[in-house]
């Protein structure tokens, strides 16, 4: 295998998005594009990788880190100009180096890889990736000789009745020979509407140089789309979540309604999990096998184990651990850890705490900055005070304890194991093993109040 460069062009503004945020960071399926394009070119086995940047620079580098080189286009004067940025760094190498646009999120390492094989097959000094189109109104045209080797592109503008007629088409994305590219960069001229130095015309300097230029046509035209505007946006997301919901559902996961069922592209999802239509699966989630997740529900960052049942509710950046329960309608906030067979009821909100294997938390409960073993009883409305305005402190509740309702914990505080916390009480002072705590106004009955009530409304 020769050696394989990519250089992924992500210097454009994309003033069609009408946005701040620079066209290659807008996201498709929860993911910047430009990010689904390195994904892919390193799943497809190229390590050498040089974003060429220019608007937002510093942000595209942020998101892409160290997991790609740089070259800066400081001024934009078209695509084979951009290409030039990065002759420094490889002028002088062989092999091939393919060149790929930073909104072309759809395009699967799969592609990439067989673009480059036909490249290396026949020899070619340039490949193109192209496509079929039903209709090709407004793509350059890929015409080829008797051999089947790209004789040239025409753009629609330029094109004859015969060519229009073709309905194969140039989807940007080109593998090159590296010494040839740059040498044949330094050839192309401007002298056109805009004044650019565009990429293509490096394809028709090698036809004349009598090179052979190859073509290989991909099998969906969909992961080809270039994302210019919001609307292409919109369509990128939504083909997108489609291809990973047939993904997942080939490697046994049954998704109810994959029209609308959004896993995003990181997500990993085991064996006979079930999901209902309009959930969320976002970021570094990891569902196990044997989970159910009820319509409504949105996972972000995290881990769900075996078994888990999962009723519309929210959880972020949290650990679910087998055979627990979560909602309906419960918030999990960053770094609740849920323990096996532990139950998180209706309108119950976590954060920053764990919850031991068999407790239960019914219902209207708010834990924050918590400790909870095993096998407690959290009972209705209780409130874990964890703020006092300026800190935040920990409460810690042992094993087999019972929690009335509508207790307040006022942290710091400690609750030992097989403690009880009577209904009503306002806890803030430690409890010791085997006791009852109660802390609460003694009653006091105020005879025939309901006479003067009557009175003073006369």
């Amino acid at each position: 295998m020769s050696n394989r460069n990519a250089i992924i062009l992500a210097a454009g503004k994309g003033t069609r998005m009408k946005s701040k945020l620079y066209k290659v960071l807008h996201q498709v399926a929860g993911k910047a594009m430009v990010d689904h394009v390195l994904t892919t070119i390193s799943q497809a086995g190229f390590d050498n990788v040089i974003s060429i940047v220019g608007y937002g620079a510093e942000e595209v580098k942020s998101v892409l880190g160290e997991r790609s080189d740089y070259c800066l286009q400081a001024e934009q004067l078209g695509t084979g100009h951009a290409v030039l940025q990065a002759e420094d760094k490889l002028k002088d190498k062989d092999g091939v180096t393919l060149v790929i646009c930073g909104d072309t999120p759809l395009l699967t390492a799969e592609t990439i890889k067989e673009l480059v094989a036909r490249h290396e097959e026949e020899e070619a000094k340039a490949t193109v990736l192209t496509a079929f189109a039903q209709d090709p109104t407004a793509y350059g045209r890929v015409l080829r000789d008797e051999q089947g080797f790209v004789q040239k592109i025409v753009e629609e503008k330029d094109a004859n009745e015969a060519e229009k007629a073709v309905q194969e088409i140039n989807t940007g994305t080109y593998v090159f020979d590296n010494k040839a590219l740059f040498d044949a960069l330094h050839q192309v001229g401007n002298d056109n509407a805009q004044g650019e130095y565009y990429l293509p015309d490096v394809i028709s300097i090698l036809q004349n140089q009598g090179q052979r230029i190859s073509a290989y046509q991909m099998a969906d035209l969909d992961e080809s789309l270039g994302v210019n505007d919001r609307v292409a946006l919109a369509k990128a997301s939504q083909l997108f979540f489609r291809r990973n919901n047939i993904k997942h559902m080939r490697n046994g996961v049954t998704i109810v309604d994959p029209d609308n069922t959004y896993i995003e592209a990181d997500v990993e999802i085991g064996p006979d999990t079930i999901i209902e239509p309009n959930v969320h699966l976002k970021g570094q989630t990891v569902l196990g096998s044997n989970v159910y997740i009820a319509s409504g529900s949105v996972i972000i960052d995290s881990q769900i184990g075996d078994g888990v049942k999962v009723r519309s509710s929210e959880i972020e950046a949290s650990k679910i651990a087998e055979g627990a329960d979560v909602g309906p309608n419960a918030h999990l906030r960053p770094k609740s850890e849920i323990g096996p067979h532990a139950h998180i009821g209706n309108f119950v909100e976590t954060k920053n705490a764990r919850i031991g294997q068999g407790t239960k938390v019914g219902h209207l409960t708010y834990i924050g900055d918590a400790e909870l073993g095993k096998n407690i009883n959290v009972s209705c409305g209780v409130i874990f005070a964890n703020y006092d305005g300026a800190n935040k402190a920990k409460t810690v509740v042992g094993d087999n304890s019972f929690i009335g309702s509508n207790v307040n914990l006022v942290a710091p505080v400690s609750v030992a194991d097989n403690a009880f916390i009577a209904a009503g009480s306002t806890i803030n002072k430690d409890v010791p093993s085997q006791a009852m705590a109660i802390a609460r106004a003694r009653q006091e009955n105020k005879e025939n109040y309901w006479e003067k009530l009557a009175i003073s409304k006369k």
